[in-house]
């Protein structure tokens, strides 16, 4: 809403003054804090179409998923992050306390007007113990914060508290799923595929997702996911996410869902006679002369377990199908007295003993569908002890979960027979003696145990007792007191049970995408002079979801923005599509503005995974090993022989050995990994990157109106700009970048003199540059075009940082004007201090050439020396075609 739009809407929802002032001010300022990664939090922007600019979250478990929410919220009219902080004030050890404080998000709803934080439960129960005055429970069992509520009242809005438990993940998977669909480019389903679609629903209510793909080929995915988009179609959103198609099922509409669920709900199948079969979970079938335990009613799908704990799926169809033949046949219930008994088990259980109870449980039932023991961090002789319980109990009671229950298991005498003196002594000589980052031995410490305790009186445990007391302690908390977080990071706990956020590698491809740089493990030369130039650097975009590389970029620079924007322009010139979320590490050049910006134009969001944690990068860094082991460390001067650099000799140097040059290497890269790796088995995925994406895009839909088109836009918004965006048009002189002038032409316009125009420049030859004037790019030239054409950014700076540390030595003036640079790079000083960095800079365009599917040249002079057979082979490397798509001009920021 403009300004004048939210002071109406203000007064006629009869808001004070004070509180009109407060929006105000939180609608004109930016976010008063950058947001970013720590230990185990996520961080990023959302690209907000509601909002028309990028919103920050700091989780992506908790306020990303805020983000969806209020996005797709009708009832949502404007949010901000990061709104403008507030003081507050409270008593910490009854003095008073007071610092700034920033809410996540100020919100703009219809019936609701007021800062959010969001919060996890553990996370509030945890301030709590450290002060109860700042956050606690009212009567109403709701968490509140009583100083920014008092802040808030001042201002006459309001203030809230929201848990991440109140997040429903399905529907964040959907809405995630569903969001291309959502948007104003999602073409309209013609009028004879929507009634094809609602005619086969209406005839089949209920029917899955998967039964309609199959049901006929003509069907569109794209059109389907349309119409569940536009409410043409309905299916509960909050219930089952859609990737699994054959469990999510369609109505015409929502009341007809409801009257289906409630119809079938907890049906009970009757055959004439005596056989009466009561579906519930845990009540036995006979089927074949067998014994079955009903363990599962899904909606379409009825789970059976027998005494052997195999685990089979029968469609609810053929179950009453079965039960009406008389195949499968009722057994008798467990007489009630069992039944009372068990239920007195469960009623004596205190609270920590149902707890346990139920983390075994979840164990249990992970072995009996499958999963090895051996994958589990617990001893197996125990996972066997529980499982034996739970047959015992599901036989006798009819309930397996009674026999997990401790209690009912307790034997013997087992008080605790040392003085408690003993214990607290122990416990406090093992926390600051043994769990240090002195390492001190068990041995030791124990042996310092047992002279405090001679000294204090007490009676002294023996070392087994100490040594079982210590390993009751994980083994990563233990590793991360005594060697440090990142040494102990390989040993935290891994979680077994399935997470219900949304899956860390997406429901599709192009959901979800890495980018990552790795120097490569080969040392290379020059074509020309065959010196050696060092050990290339590797940008790879990876699919999550099908681990395809969509695309790479090879360079001798480190990495930089140059890097990140050439995988992206590749990915759009071979695929003709971006990511939905860019998933990066903290480095500088992923923090960029100019980074940032490109992503904000095209929507794309950006996470940030935490440091130290590589799991989170798992994707690449996985490609990154396969990459060396299966493909570099079987080249002539590979650098696998350097970790053990004492025993390397001067003949088997790989610096010796290296023949392969930036360009032939570069093709050889290439062909390895859009063709081989891409059609390898996955080990992970059991087929190959290529047949799962292919398989993905034909079943999540093939949403061409989401083709981005690579034409002479494209290829300019990929180009950098400077840290301001933007450059004065000074007359007679042009525009001013990185201590260089351009100039046009169109330039001498009245209405451009004098004004700020965004600019781009071209970091592979800075004699050219761009400026935006009157709603399309103009070239522009430099004022020393013959001496910068093809001169990348880099030999600018290296050239820049040489001559100002010259001055710098000699005591002069450092600043450096255009004219001094230019005659520098001109003469032999600055050719000598540059020839590196030119061989390099020749080296990559040479690679670049061939990324975009030609030859070097150097190949090429070699081709048109040999014979005529040899030059007929030079036409198939004819540059590929532009990805033929509509061009997508629309950015956040404005229209091109």
């Amino acid at each position: 809403m403009t300004i004048k739009d939210i002071k109406v809407w203000c007064s006629q929802k009869g808001l004070s003054d004070q509180a009109i002032k407060e929006i105000e001010f939180i609608r004109n300022s930016e976010p008063s804090r950058r947001v970013r990664s720590r230990l185990k939090n996520v961080s990023g922007f959302y690209p907000s179409k509601k909002m028309g600019l990028t919103i920050q979250f700091e989780s992506r478990t908790v306020e990303l998923a805020a983000i969806y929410e209020k996005e797709h919220d009708e009832t949502v009219i404007e949010y901000y992050d990061q709104p403008p902080s507030f003081r507050i004030k409270y008593l910490v050890n009854g003095k008073n306390h007071g610092h700034l404080y920033t809410p996540d998000f100020f919100v703009i709803s219809d019936d609701w007007i007021g800062w959010e934080e969001w919060k996890t439960e553990e996370e509030l129960l945890q301030l709590v113990q450290k002060n109860s005055n700042r956050y606690c429970l009212n009567e109403k069992g709701q968490w509140i914060s009583p100083p920014a509520e008092d802040y808030v009242k001042s201002k006459d809005l309001s203030f809230r508290i929201r848990l991440s438990k109140e997040i429903n993940w399905t529907y964040q998977r959907n809405i995630r799923f569903l969001e291309d669909y959502l948007s104003f480019e999602a073409p309209k389903v013609s009028d004879e595929s929507k009634f094809a679609f609602r005619n086969l629903v209406k005839s089949y209510p209920g029917i899955t997702i998967n039964e309609i793909l199959n049901n006929n080929v003509h069907y569109s995915p794209d059109d389907l996911y349309t119409l569940l988009a536009s409410d043409e179609l309905y299916i509960d959103m909050y219930d089952k996410p859609i990737p699994e198609y054959d469990l999510v099922n369609v109505y015409v509409d929502e009341p007809t869902a409801h009257a289906y669920k409630n119809t079938f709900q907890n049906e009970v199948f009757e055959k004439p006679g005596l056989n009466i079969i009561e579906l519930e979970v845990g009540n036995k079938i006979q089927w074949d002369g067998r014994a079955w335990t009903v363990i599962n009613l899904g909606e379409h799908k009825i789970s059976l377990l027998n005494d052997e704990s195999k685990v089979i799926e029968i469609p609810e169809k053929t179950f009453k199908e079965f039960s009406i033949d008389g195949k499968i046949k009722g057994l008798k219930h467990k007489k009630d007295g069992i039944k009372e008994k068990a239920l007195a088990h469960l009623i004596n259980a205190d609270k920590q003993e149902l707890e346990k109870a139920n983390q075994r449980y979840g164990v249990v039932i992970q072995i009996l569908n499958g999963v090895p023991m051996g994958s589990i961090p617990i001893p197996d002789r125990t996972l066997r002890d529980w499982i034996k319980k739970y047959r015992e109990a599901k036989t006798t009671y009819g309930y397996g979960f009674i026999g997990l229950i401790s209690k009912i298991h307790q034997r013997g005498n087992r008080t605790q027979r040392l003085n408690e003196k003993t214990m607290v002594l122990m416990k406090e000589y093992i926390d600051s003696e043994y769990e240090t980052i002195t390492q001190k031995t068990k041995s030791i410490v124990y042996k310092m145990l047992v002279d405090a305790c001679e000294e204090k009186g007490y009676p002294s445990p023996s070392f087994k007792t100490f040594c079982l007391h210590v390993d009751k302690q994980t083994e990563y908390e233990r590793a991360k007191n005594r060697t440090g977080r990142k040494a102990a990071y390989n040993k935290e706990p891994f979680y077994w049970y399935l997470e219900q956020t949304t899956p860390r590698h997406g429901d599709r491809p192009f959901e979800i995408a890495h980018i990552d740089h790795t120097q490569l493990d080969i040392e290379l030369v020059c074509s020309t002079t065959g010196k050696v130039l060092g050990r290339p650097w590797a940008t790879f975009m990876v699919d999550a979801y099908s681990r395809r590389i969509l695309s790479s970029y090879l360079t001798y620079d480190e990495p930089s923005y140059r890097s990140d924007m050439m995988v992206l322009k590749e990915c759009v010139k071979r695929h003709g599509r971006l990511p939905k979320v860019l998933v990066v590490d903290g480095g500088k050049d992923f923090q960029s503005t100019y980074f940032e910006t490109f992503l904000a134009c095209y929507e794309i969001q950006k996470q940030v995974r935490p440091p130290s944690k590589p799991r989170f990068g798992s994707v690449c860094e996985r490609l990154f090993g396969t990459a060396n082991k299966n493909f570099i460390h079987n080249l002539v001067g590979n650098t696998q022989i350097m970790t053990n650099i004492r025993q390397v000799s001067k003949e088997v140097l790989p610096k010796t050995l290296a023949v392969w040059t930036l360009p032939l290497f570069a093709e050889y890269l290439f062909k390895w990994v859009y063709e081989i790796y891409d059609s390898m088995e996955h080990s992970t995925l059991g087929q190959s990157p290529r047949d799962v994406f292919l398989n993905g895009i034909a079943q999540t839909g093939y949403r061409k109106f989401t083709l981005i088109g690579y034409d002479e836009v494209f290829r300019i918004l990929t180009l950098p700009t400077t840290k301001k965006g933007t450059a004065k048009v000074q007359p007679g002189r042009g525009v001013k970048i990185n201590r260089i002038y351009y100039w046009s032409n169109l330039l001498y316009d009245p209405g451009v003199e004098g004004k700020q125009v965004e600019v781009r420049f071209d970091p592979f030859n800075m004699g050219i540059a761009y400026a935006y004037i009157k709603k399309r790019w103009v070239l522009l030239h430099s004022e020393f075009q013959m001496v910068l054409s093809n001169r990348t950014e880099k030999e600018i700076q290296i050239a820049f940082e040489e001559l100002r540390q010259r001055k710098r030595v000699q005591g002069q003036n450092t600043s450096i004007t255009s004219k001094k640079l230019v005659d520098f790079l001109r003469s032999a000083q600055g050719v000598e201090r540059l020839q590196m960095q030119r061989l390099k800079d020749q080296e990559v365009r040479e690679a670049l050439t061939v990324l975009e599917g030609g030859i070097s040249n150097k190949t090429e002079k070699q081709l048109k020396s040999t014979s005529p057979k040899n030059q007929q082979q030079q036409q198939s490397y004819a540059l590929p075609k532009e990805t033929s798509v509509k061009p997508n001009h629309r950015i956040i920021y404005g229209e091109f």
